[in-house]
């Protein structure tokens, strides 16, 4: 069964430019009902999962999104190819090198839900291509598409939270790749440092690919795969300097209108005006803002 599916969505339908915007292709392979809709690969990445009011989940590096609308799987000889509106490119000042994110639902295995460290990774391997043109593509060498990070959706929600928290995570920061060697064997206040604010995902770095920006993804499987995937979006990573720019409006100066919205957020988690990345909106960013005021 294949599924074409071309302008599918443009970027104004998309919370933030940063994620993938089109679905190119999808062949879903073996992969069951409800889990066939190649949409949900588009936009941000999911943080409150399952069935509201019912079976509400925070979605956390213990618990992944699993309900139907969130995540879209796989199956054995499938394939999900998906376009971004402007280029991912290879920038040295991304947060360790990193260049793009993808989400799956892998998670970590817990030893107790009161304490909860981390005793292993569960994780469904997938081939992960990138592409200039949507016709060319070359393969990122070991990396899996549904593995490390976890997905977190809020810096201050607990393992297996039932609540959204109150500051959410950054899904254009990746978390250290360093990290990942001994990621699977921390309790949860250890992982949460680790992350350092970061939504996870999938950490790809370009650098070696021969290619300086792309626009499309693919992700498959063989046929023969003992598993299936799943995928829940995509993001291109944004380096330091432009999340911590202080001109809010982008009208090349740091002026009043500037401050107007700075200060209309005052005292909120919102990260598009946290400057200085400590989850609250407060002096600390006004100080960084007065900091690059134009004369």
């Amino acid at each position: 069964m294949l599924i074409a599916l071309t302008g599918l969505m443009s970027a104004a339908d998309v919370a933030f430019a940063q994620h993938a915007v089109e679905v190119i292709e999808y062949i879903p392979g073996n992969a069951g009902a409800p889990f066939t809709d190649p949409g949900t690969a588009l936009g941000p990445p999911t943080r409150m999962s399952g069935i509201p009011g019912v079976m509400p989940s925070t979605v956390t590096p213990f618990q992944p999104a699993f309900g139907a609308g969130e995540i879209v799987t796989i199956g054995q000889g499938g394939r999900l190819t998906v376009a971004f509106d402007e280029p991912v490119r290879d920038d040295p000042a991304n947060p360790f090198g990193v260049d793009l994110l993808i989400f799956g639902n892998a998670f970590f295995t817990g030893s107790s839900s009161t304490a909860p460290c981390a005793t292993g990774l569960y994780e469904e391997p997938a081939t992960i291509e990138v592409s200039l043109d949507g016709t060319s593509f070359v393969e990122i060498p070991n990396l899996t598409a549904d593995g490390a990070f976890p997905t977190s959706g809020y810096q201050d929600a607990d393992a297996y939270a039932t609540e959204p928290g109150l500051i959410e995570t950054d899904f254009l920061r990746p978390v250290d790749p360093a990290f990942l060697e001994f990621a699977s064997e921390l309790c949860w206040e250890a992982l949460r440092l680790a992350y350092d604010g970061s939504g996870g995902g999938v950490p790809v770095d370009l650098a070696g690919t021969g290619l300086t920006e792309i626009r499309f993804v693919r992700i498959s499987t063989a046929s023969d795969a003992q598993s299936l995937p799943e995928i829940d979006a995509f993001s291109d990573v944004v380096a330091d300097a432009r999340i911590l720019d202080p001109d809010f409006n982008d009208d090349g100066r740091v002026d009043g209108a500037d401050l107007t919205r700075l200060l209309s957020n005052w005292g909120t988690a919102s990260p598009e005006y946290d400057l200085v990345q400590d989850g609250v909106i407060d002096g600390a960013d006004l100080t960084r803002l007065l900091s690059e005021w134009s004369s």
